[in-house]
């Protein structure tokens, strides 16, 4: 079986190609898969970009119902056996204390011990990376946080928008991801 691969085409005409591995964490690919097939991340602008931590894709569910769900934690950390760190080079989904989210995708822009095992990496990027990295340099600005004040969340000046995301799974079909039921869904999705 080959891995399924996504193609994230920006705005500004770059591509991030991302190899996906059902094999370590098949319920957070599952759910990626569900969302990308959707449509979720067509159009959408980044929302959090962290200097030297992260780019978010989201902590809104995308603003839209079909995310709005948790799935179970594929880390390590949660007793996973998922050899995937959230590190520089991965694609990583986003969590909350209770579940982790079911498409919130972040890029790690360095390696840190608090994160590498605590989310779930599903994907690596096998071209693109440059790209990433950038996203590192750019100007940022403070955005409100509306779960606690006290946390500093900013936004790029100027957010990266995923124009399409392109998904080739060589005809293996996958399932729909299993959802948490009954899961708290945070507040900051509205």
């Amino acid at each position: 079986m080959r891995h399924p691969i996504v193609t994230f085409e920006m705005d500004n005409g770059k591509e991030i190609v991302c190899e996906l591995y059902p094999e370590e964490a098949p319920n957070t690919v599952n759910s990626f898969l569900y969302l990308a097939q959707l449509g979720i991340y067509d159009g959408h602008a980044m929302e959090r970009l962290a200097r030297d931590f992260v780019a978010d894709m989201s902590y809104t569910a995308f603003h839209r119902e079909e995310a709005r769900y948790l799935i179970a934690y594929e880390t390590r950390d949660a007793g996973f056996p998922n050899h995937l760190p959230a590190a520089p080079g991965f694609l990583v989904m986003g969590g909350y204390d209770n579940g982790i989210a079911g498409g919130e995708i972040f890029f790690p822009f360095v390696d840190k011990e608090n994160i590498r095992w605590h989310y779930p990496a599903f994907g690596k990027i096998i071209s693109g990376m440059e790209e990433v990295m950038r996203w590192n340099t750019l100007p940022v600005c403070p955005v409100d946080f509306p779960l606690d004040p006290s946390v500093r969340i900013t936004a790029p000046v100027d957010p990266p928008v995923i124009r399409k995301c392109r998904v080739e799974t060589f005809g293996e079909s996958y399932p729909q991801p299993v959802k948490l039921k009954e899961a708290v869904l945070p507040a900051n999705w509205g």
